[in-house]
């Protein structure tokens, strides 16, 4: 293994990197820091994060800069603001001892009136976000006209940010003469598209395989129920009690949520997403650098580029829309040669996306058991135990107080000593998981339980056993399950159910269970104990304009409908001369009477579409089996006695064509 010396790098530089604890290359810098130094060739580097990239670059740019010349010689784009600082902090700490080199980073969030009073006092490495860069070219504070060397770094991600177009502006810009460096963990269509039209004959250095995780990240999912996601993270972040990692999420608005619940929860936890402040955000990255914050709850966007030492684990909070942002997300563990682990918890819908990620990083998802309460409260207790055992005592400083709490604690025994301690530390956690809720067990597809085992091959098939009245699904313990003739086909969604329920019951908190949702109707459950509020609140429920039947499901939920008798109808209105049968002629349990016309309402099967079947009987919710259906006797219809029998054979009606009329002889 090469030394820096023996790549090239200055001495000035190589002091400098050896106070910061640098002492040989990694396998990025050693490919990329002498080709730099030694070429004037473009370069396409492809390597996993945090493995090194700012340093590849950033040392040959320093050793090529003239501190004499007042003017920009090097450019630097980043696509966010956390990404920029720290870049920039780098640079600084490795040209310390490079006397007159100034780093100016420009990025938004914060006064440009400070960045262009830097810029003023001369810089040589700008280290900007496009759009604050763009900014400060149209007012004239900065030129790039003598802007030897660009750098892209995370070029993949700036242009899933949608920076194209601002790169295009700032390339435009920059003498075409120049050296340009592109430094991607994946290789994209995008990124052979950029490289295509701004680089030259590019030199591709490829550090691992292209698009591939690290080596030393260990992938592992958990498959959980969507309603039971944060339960898992929190039996998760309990069963790794020294755990220092990342939460990733989709949205802001995600994002904030569950670095609330888990502050509200107890756990050292914080937000960092697009919505905070500049000053915020950089006050949330220093509590979490100094591990003043145990979990960090971040979007992809914001957390692109922390360069934060000793990640155990990265939990992804369901899967990434883009493959690529889950390679960026694990890479944030597991650098420097150490391992890390990156959790994924997901639901059924999400395996498909599971299995492209592990397609594209070459790797596979081990699936992970989530932790009982008994085993999290194992791990808690040793954790207990050990920190009892590594903390140092300082006898100085406590000595003038021992004799007061020796006599204060004579009355106790070491064994009792020891109980008390271990429940005062211990004690939330067993007092939390002894009632703690268990996340439902999922049954992937391929797989099925014992129970499911004995009952198929005990009862045949899904036909038969509906048959035997064992179609429908129970509710859950402790939960009451509706019946909604709205479904998939009408865009109807768990979204929508929810929308329904807290739009119709007022004043009170609905705590929802498992949605089902079927084509042309669906089932939702609610605790049993706030039932009859749904109920009463959705009887008259309408959504998008349009009624909507809502009852709960099973047999003994919908009383037959029977035709009301003559003698309990009053009618309404002044006309006392009306027909006394008018209104019964026919009982039709979805014929109502208008004022000014008659008008058929359809039953609530039959939706917008047209078309539609009614569900069957056990999709409804009923359990029991119909009673036996009588065969039609078409003998009634025909008049005969003994002395005129019919005559001929009994035709057979169930056979094809047994009605089509015979062709006359000509």
């Amino acid at each position: 293994m090469r030394t820096f010396e023996e790549l090239g790098v200055m001495p000035e530089i190589c002091e400098a990197i050896s106070e910061l604890g640098f002492e040989y290359p990694m396998p990025v810098q050693e490919e990329v820091i002498p080709y730099l130094l030694g070429n004037g060739n473009d370069v396409i580097a492809l390597a996993q994060t945090g493995t090194g990239k700012t340093a590849a670059f950033g040392l040959p740019i320093i050793q090529k800069v003239d501190p004499t010349e007042p003017y920009a010689q090097a450019l630097i784009l980043s696509p966010t603001r956390e990404l920029c600082l720290q870049i920039a902090d780098d640079l600084a700490s490795f040209s310390k001892y490079v006397e007159g080199l100034r780093v100016v980073p420009m990025y938004g969030g914060t006064s440009i009136e400070n960045q262009i009073r830097n810029v003023r006092k001369g810089v040589h490495i700008i280290v900007a976000t496009p759009g604050r860069l763009i900014d400060l070219m149209e007012r004239g504070v900065v030129s790039l006209a003598t802007v030897r060397d660009v750098v892209l770094d995370e070029a993949d991600e700036m242009l899933n940010m949608g920076f194209t177009d601002s790169i295009n502006r700032i390339l435009e810009d920059v003498p075409h003469d120049r050296n340009t460096l592109l430094f991607s963990a994946t290789m994209s269509k995008e990124i052979a598209r950029i490289a295509k039209n701004y680089l030259t004959d590019p030199h591709e250095i490829v550090i691992g395989n292209k698009n591939e995780g690290s080596e030393n990240v260990n992938h592992v999912y958990y498959m959980v129920h969507a309603k039971d996601k944060y339960l898992a993270l929190k039996r998760i972040a309990d069963y790794y009690p020294n755990i220092y990692g990342i939460i990733f999420c989709r949205t802001r608005m995600e994002t904030q949520e569950i670095a609330d619940k888990l502050i509200q929860d107890g756990y050292n936890a914080d937000a960092l997403h697009g919505e905070l402040s500049q000053q915020q955000r950089d006050l949330t990255m220093q509590k979490f650098r100094k591990r003043r914050i145990q979990l960090l709850v971040a979007t992809d966007v914001a957390a692109r580029g922390l360069d934060v030492d000793d990640l155990t684990h990265v939990i992804n909070y369901g899967l990434p829309d883009d493959t690529e942002n889950y390679t960026h997300r694990s890479g944030r563990t597991g650098r420097a040669g150490k391992r890390g682990t990156s959790i994924a918890i997901i639901n059924l819908r999400e395996r498909g996306r599971m299995r492209e990620i592990e397609k594209v990083i070459g790797k596979e998802f081990v699936k992970g058991t989530i932790p009982t309460g008994k085993e999290i409260c194992e791990k808690q207790l040793w954790k207990v135990i050990d920190d009892i055992e590594k903390t140092e005592v300082k006898e100085d400083d406590i000595a003038e107080f021992l004799p007061a709490i020796y006599r204060k604690l004579d009355w106790l025994d070491k064994e009792d000593i020891i109980h008390r301690v271990v429940t005062r530390e211990f004690g939330r956690f067993v007092e939390y998981y002894s009632n703690a809720p268990e996340p439902e067990p999922v049954v992937e597809r391929g797989q099925r339980t014992t129970d499911n085992r004995q009952r198929t091959k005990g009862e045949g098939s899904p036909r038969q056993r509906r048959e035997k009245g064992d179609g429908a699904r129970k509710p859950e313990q402790g939960y009451a399950r509706f019946f909604v003739n709205r479904g998939k086909r009408d865009g109807f969604y768990a979204a929508q159910v929810i929308d329904m329920v807290n739009r119709h019951v007022r004043h009170e908190r609905i705590e929802m269970g498992r949605i089902d949702l079927m084509q042309n109707f669906s089932f939702f459950e609610v605790p049993e104990s706030q039932a009859d509020t749904v109920l009463r609140a959705l009887s008259h429920a309408h959504v998008n304009g349009q009624h909507v039947v809502v009852e709960l499901a099973g047999e003994e939920a919908r009383p037959p409908l029977t035709p009301p008798k003559e003698g309990d109808f009053k009618p309404r209105g002044k006309k006392e001369n009306r027909k006394k049968d008018e209104n019964f002629n026919s009982f039709a349990p979805f014929e109502k009477k208008n004022k000014n016309r008659d008008r058929q309402v359809p039953p609530p099967w039959e939706g917008q579409g047209g078309g539609r079947t009614k569900p069957s009987r056990e999709e409804r919710g009923y359990t029991n089996k119909r009673g036996p259906m009588k065969k039609d006797d078409w003998k009634q219809f025909f008049q005969h006695d003994n002395e005129r029998p019919l005559r001929g054979p009994e035709p057979d009606f169930s056979e094809e064509g047994w009605a089509r009329r015979k062709p006359k002889k000509r």
